[in-house]
């Protein structure tokens, strides 16, 4: 089976808006977006989504425009550009500031918008990243965090934008391999900052994000662009082969040594990468037999090929349990991440493992008692049918009959097909 995956790549950075107008350009419905940002519970704005040229390149772009006071605002872009006019305290119709809004009133104002479950999860986790990466910043609790560029509307906008784009895609999986970074400082809220910018660094820190510094003067990844990344990566290599299936380009709002544009790619892994499967395995000796088995059960939903344990006897003679996972490269991370979330163990061996897969297939036979299913596999002219384990059950539960008894019975009708 091809896996299908989003491909972010960020040469020139990204940010929020950047994101936004790759994935309209990949295909996410501007209807969809415009219809969840009007959704939400707050005022003072308008989108407009347009074509660009930038080298040469034709671009969507993904503009997010604010009172005439804050026009053009894109963040702190007044700062990067050296004017040092002071920020007013905007208001909107509920009374909320512009400059002053803290994580509590921005997970309800995305609560109170009309979003799918999956987008609203996802706006949420992007802003929490946010506001540990500031909390850490300023040396403040997270709940005394006040944003000064992400509380503002247009960042707002931009994170509910993306997460309503790739709930409307239907992304699961996001390949994004370095974020390439600029270098210097800027000037912001604060006075002068190094890039990146201490909310970057802390998100790429938090979530071991591939960076890599370029002699370009200035920011290229913005807190909202870093926390879009570490909020929705799932993997950090791309597959050895892949087949591109559709591509955006976004237009950013900065202008550097190079041109500012994120591609999105939708890819394919094709099958000649997947004759490489790997094992992951790690002992486990102080882990219940209930928590043993829920880890086996959210590794199977997440996609593990096979999952099982081995009794194993450990130095001074502990009894314990080796845990097993077979799954495919592009799985390493998120089959870690469980294991490492649910069990005791601090280190995880992979080991990559070459392997003969024999074509199958699913085939629906007729049987005295009803349908059932047959998993077909074929070894050179040879074929051999299994009934599925699924399918006996269901009729011996049907028709209260033994499992050997229907285990026959399918397979007998296979054999007479």
């Amino acid at each position: 089976m091809e896996q299908k995956i989003l491909y972010l790549e960020c040469e020139s950075g990204i940010s929020g808006d950047m994101t936004v107008a790759a994935l309209l350009d990949l295909g996410a419905d501007p209807k969809v977006l415009t219809q969840a940002l009007q959704s939400l519970p707050i005022s003072g704005f308008r989108t407009v989504i347009s074509r660009v040229k930038k080298a040469g390149l034709d671009l969507c772009d993904f503009h997010v425009i604010l009172d005439k006071e804050h026009e053009n605002h894109d963040h702190d872009m007044e700062y990067l550009h050296g004017h040092h006019q002071e920020h007013h305290h905007q208001e909107d119709a509920h009374g909320y500031t512009h400059e002053h809004r803290g994580l509590t009133e921005i997970l309800h104002i995305i609560d109170h918008a009309e979003l799918t479950v999956k987008a609203k999860e996802t706006a949420k986790k992007i802003f929490r990243i946010l506001a540990e990466a500031e909390a850490e910043a300023h040396g403040v609790p997270l709940e005394q965090v006040h944003f000064h560029e992400v509380g503002a509307v247009d960042s707002i906008v931009d994170i509910v934008a993306a997460a309503v784009c790739l709930d409307n895609l239907g992304i699961t999986d996001v390949a994004v391999t370095k974020l390439s970074e600029g270098q210097g400082t800027i000037r912001c809220q604060h006075g002068i900052l190094p890039v990146p910018v201490p909310a970057v660094m802390n998100i790429v820190k938090a979530y071991q994000l591939p960076l890599q510094i370029t002699k370009t003067e200035g920011e290229l990844v913005t807190p909202t662009g870093a926390a879009i990344v570490a909020a929705i990566r799932t993997m950090e290599k791309l597959p050895e082969v892949f087949t591109i299936e559709k591509a955006g380009m976004g237009a950013g709002k900065r202008t550097y040594d190079r041109p500012s544009i994120l591609r999105a790619m939708l890819i394919r892994a094709k099958a000649e990468d997947q004759d490489l499967i790997y094992k992951l395995e790690t002992n486990v000796d102080d882990c219940s037999g209930e928590s043993l088995g829920y880890v086996m059960e959210r590794l199977m939903q997440a996609g593990a090929r096979d999952v099982h344990y081995i009794p194993v006897y450990m130095k001074k003679n502990r009894p314990a349990y080796q845990l097993n996972v077979i799954c495919t490269k592009e799985e390493i991370q998120k089959m870690e991440q469980i294991i490492f979330e649910e069990t005791t163990t601090i280190g995880i061996r992979r080991v990559p493992m070459e392997r003969t897969v024999l074509r199958r297939e699913i085939r629906t036979v007729q049987t005295p008692l009803g349908e059932a299913k047959v998993k077909v596999c074929l070894y050179g002219e040879e074929e051999r049918g299994f009934p599925e384990y699924e399918s006996v059950i269901a009729l011996c539960k049907e028709h209260e009959r033994n499992y050997q008894e229907i285990y026959q019975m399918v397979q007998k009708s296979y054999q007479h097909m």
